[in-house]
């Protein structure tokens, strides 16, 4: 048994959302001090020049991003940073701060090595965020700002309300990922339509050339979810996240009746979304991967279907903080075992 896996068992008999409240604060106070950062780069970064690339103009060192929700206020810029990632990526943001649903709202799904989040946009809102995300920016790595809706907003409004936290990030940020996929905002996913993924990328390149994506669930019927896509791209957007965490519910034994499930049990769901999806827009826009996705060979095989990076959270919740490295560390393997010079070769190589 590792020596995580140890940890691990003990963390496990506590509240998740506790456990991840005081992982952030051990972390934030071990990443201020330059001498434990040193130790922390040295001991969880994987550093190897096959893995660079340039995407959207700009530099990643590695293809491993760190999803969305897991440094929800970007208070963790400087630790995860330490942990080997090639990109992180921050809230999701909304423009007023809010609580979230009520808790418990944060489930383990053992069995699975799933995680079932009903969590709803909790965070300090667009101002205080963009405020510490300053003091950080710009970063050695691509920083990417997840936005949201907020829940008191009507969806009337809420394409206003995205403008306004957008508008909030302007100078900050490497990208910008537009979620109309989480499960835990009411009516949120109605918003996965045409026209008001139209206006709303119309509405956001009328501000920024910087890259936009769209995040998109796994529940949607693939031929919506397409037309949706391209409506995307085609109004501005530089790619597509998928997915984003599912309501299928069948896919745990012991399901809770509320918000979305990530991790192993997603895997062959959002695999298999992915899969449609790179036929289709595959050398028309950026794809990027997240889904279940926790090991070098799951991460290589998206590679190979068509995704330019992949992001992970719920694998580093059961695998531990060497995730990245070794991640990182099998896709070089795998790479060599290809005959790959350099990342970039593999990306899309099943569809070629």
């Amino acid at each position: 048994m590792s020596a995580y896996k140890r940890i691990r068992n003990i963390l496990f008999k506590f509240d998740p959302e506790i456990i991840h409240s005081i992982t952030e604060t051990l972390l934030q106070k071990a990443s201020s001090l330059s001498l434990v950062q040193e130790i922390l780069i040295k001991n969880f970064c994987y550093e190897s020049e096959k893995l660079h690339n340039n995407i959207c103009g700009l530099n990643f060192y590695n293809p491993v991003g760190l999803a969305a929700g897991f440094d929800k206020n970007a208070t963790l810029i400087q630790g995860m940073g330490a942990l080997g990632f090639g990109f992180l990526e921050i809230g999701s943001v909304t423009k007023n701060a809010q609580k979230g649903n009520p808790k418990p709202r944060l489930f383990r799904h053992v069995e699975e090595e799933s995680i079932q989040n009903a969590m709803g946009f909790n965070n300090q809102g667009s101002q205080k965020i963009a405020s510490r995300l300053a003091k950080s920016y710009p970063f050695v790595l691509p920083i990417g700002i997840n936005l949201g809706k907020n829940k008191s907003i009507p969806i009337e409004d809420t394409l206003k309300n995205y403008e306004e936290v957008l508008k909030d990030f302007l100078s900050l940020g490497d990208y910008y990922v537009f979620n109309l996929s989480s499960p835990n905002t009411p009516n949120l996913r109605d918003l996965q339509n045409t026209t008001f993924v139209g206006e709303l990328f119309l509405m956001a390149r009328e501000y920024t050339s910087k890259p936009l994506f769209l995040k998109i669930s796994p529940d949607m019927p693939i031929d919506s979810l397409l037309e949706v896509c391209q409506k995307a791209i085609d109004s501005g957007g530089s790619g597509i996240i998928a997915t984003n965490t599912t309501i299928d519910y069948s896919l745990v034994c012991s399901p809770k009746n509320i918000g979305g499930i990530s991790g192993g049990a997603l895997r062959n769901k959002s695999a298999e979304i992915f899969k449609e999806l790179a036929k289709v827009f595959f050398d028309k826009t950026i794809l990027i991967s997240a889904g279940g996705i926790d090991s070098g060979e799951e991460a290589y095989k998206r590679i190979k279907m068509g995704a330019s990076l992949v992001q992970v959270y719920t694998g580093l919740i059961f695998k531990g903080p060497c995730l990245c490295k070794n991640i990182n560390h099998e896709i070089e393997e795998l790479l060599n075992k290809d005959g790959f010079l350099s990342l970039k070769e593999a990306i899309g190589v099943d569809l070629k």
